[in-house]
């Protein structure tokens, strides 16, 4: 299995992806945004249909619009306790949903490109992809390394509603948001989207039944994702079924296991009181 290239290719990626949205998915958890991943997705696949209208290349485009949504995004602060966050980006959600649709219906060839923002494929990524995706997730793994302190108070404020504080323009609060854009843009293009979101989100919500501090915290989110990667790439070569769905698949595998610990963990205690 391991002979071939682009199974290694594959796990070279999946690695990657795993690790830095897997972090990246502690703060989006904690904040309670988990569909932002699917809101910068859908703004990146409006740049892609926008790019086939207009006939310009579709990446460079829809890291543009990812950039743009991202600058959007780090403005939405809630502070009315009936309204969620969650709420807001699913508007932005639908409405650029509905606009992808009207310029694909007018573009000539736009049907494959999103297919292949949708689906991606990690068995033929090129090499080119993957030095982009080593350049742009180690400037963000870098940055979030060197400030990790801004962005986990700034993470725990929001927890907590504290907005008010919260300027009308954040810079940690934009950097945050620009890195999730930039990662997600990169990751659809060669994971597709569900794959990327439950990169995102299952391994940060797995760790949070696991773990309380938030370095274990960080860490066990991390390993849940390599796992998740490994195994379903192993998976998919070995039983010949489509990468992605076997990623997420493996990666729902785990969460059960880490909800049956924590069930047996609450017994335990029960048991002990």
């Amino acid at each position: 299995m391991f002979s071939h290239d682009f199974v290694i290719s594959a796990l070279k990626v999946s690695i990657m992806i795993g690790l830095l949205l897997s972090y990246l998915g502690v703060h989006v958890v904690g904040r309670g945004i988990v569909f932002v991943d699917l809101a910068l997705g859908q703004i990146s696949m409006l740049g892609v249909a926008f790019a086939n209208t207009v006939d310009q290349d579709p990446t460079i485009i829809s890291i543009g619009f990812a950039i743009g949504g991202a600058f959007l995004l780090s403005f939405i602060k809630v502070a009315d306790k009936r309204l969620k966050q969650e709420a807001i980006i699913g508007i932005v959600y639908a409405v650029t949903s509905a606009a992808t649709v009207l310029l694909i219906s007018k573009a000539p060839h736009g049907e494959s490109d999103i297919s292949e923002v949708l689906f991606g494929s990690l068995f033929t990524v090129t090499s080119e992809q993957m030095g982009a995706m080593v350049i742009v997730f180690g400037a963000i793994g870098l940055l979030h390394l060197v400030f990790r302190k801004k962005f986990f108070e700034l993470t725990e404020r929001i927890e907590n509603h504290q907005v008010e504080d919260v300027g009308v323009f954040d810079l940690w609060n934009f950097l945050f948001y620009l890195s999730i854009g930039l990662a997600i843009v990169l990751a659809v293009r060669v994971g597709g989207v569900i794959p990327v979101f439950s990169y995102l989100v299952v391994p940060p919500v797995s760790a949070i039944l696991l773990m309380h501090g938030r370095r274990s915290l960080v860490l066990m989110a991390m390993l849940i994702s390599l796992l998740g990667g490994l195994l379903g790439v192993c998976f998919s070569v070995q039983f010949d079924f489509p990468v992605g769905s076997s990623i997420v698949a493996l990666l729902g595998f785990l969460f059960l296991v880490a909800v049956l610990v924590r069930l047996l963990v609450m017994k335990k205690s029960r048991t002990r009181s």
